[in-house]
């Protein structure tokens, strides 16, 4: 393949996902308060308030959680109609000046700064996405003390888009070890797979596996 199919094959498949996680939230409806992810609001629980990165932003539960909480939030998903809406909500809940909403695919691009916290919940796809490539983008994007929050699926809940009950779901741990971040550098701070009773969007409920991982940057350590 030359340069140029190269790049055709690659905003083919950009255009692809793009309109697949459109698709996605279309047809949900928007909801008006919706809520944070559980694992959000018990890591960040009693954290001094900082700048937030929020990637993959779905239904803009967590920024408002965390605007709301005294954070600023840069919060970005591939959809332009999950970030549209997150807008608006900002606006409707006088959240607009500590929420900045943008649209990356995070295959090409990735949000310019630094952050006390990165949180990506749920960034799973059946989409080409190098995970790993983002997630130690994420871990270098954090400011000394600052913390990496990775909650994953453990489990197919019965309102997923993805019912392949086939479905590998790496653990925790692989998942930090295909990071791969310098142990002098960045910690594991926690690595579990908790269960929980989820609701979904259709008022369903189902016990779920989430797969957990905290790693934070060390202080006072050069890169």
């Amino acid at each position: 393949m030359n340069t140029s199919d190269h790049a055709h094959a690659n905003a083919h498949a950009a255009d692809t996902a793009l309109a697949f996680w459109d698709g996605v939230h279309a047809a949900r409806p928007a909801p008006d308060d919706p809520r944070p992810n559980v694992r959000l609001t018990e890591v960040v629980t009693g954290l001094p308030s900082g700048t937030a990165l929020d990637l993959g932003c779905g239904n803009g539960g967590d920024a408002l959680w965390l605007a709301g909480a005294g954070w600023r939030v840069t919060a970005t998903d591939i959809s332009a109609v999950a970030v549209e809406r997150l807008a608006d909500l900002a606006r409707s809940h006088g959240l607009a000046e500590r929420i900045t909403p943008v649209r990356h695919d995070l295959n090409t691009s990735f949000p310019t700064g630094t952050y006390d916290l990165v949180s990506a919940h749920y960034l799973q796809t059946p989409h080409d996405l190098d995970r790993a490539a983002v997630l130690r983008s994420a871990a270098h994007a954090l400011r000394p003390g600052g913390l990496l929050l990775v909650v994953d699926h453990g489990s197919t809940a019965p309102w997923s888009w993805n019912q392949d009950l086939g479905t590998r779901y790496p653990g925790p741990r692989e998942i930090a070890e295909g990071i791969g971040l310098a142990p002098r550098t960045w910690a594991v701070e926690r690595a579990d797979s908790p269960r929980r009773i989820a609701a979904g969007p259709d008022g369903r409920t189902a016990e779920v596996i989430d797969h957990v991982l905290v790693i934070r940057r060390r202080r006072g350590v050069q890169v």
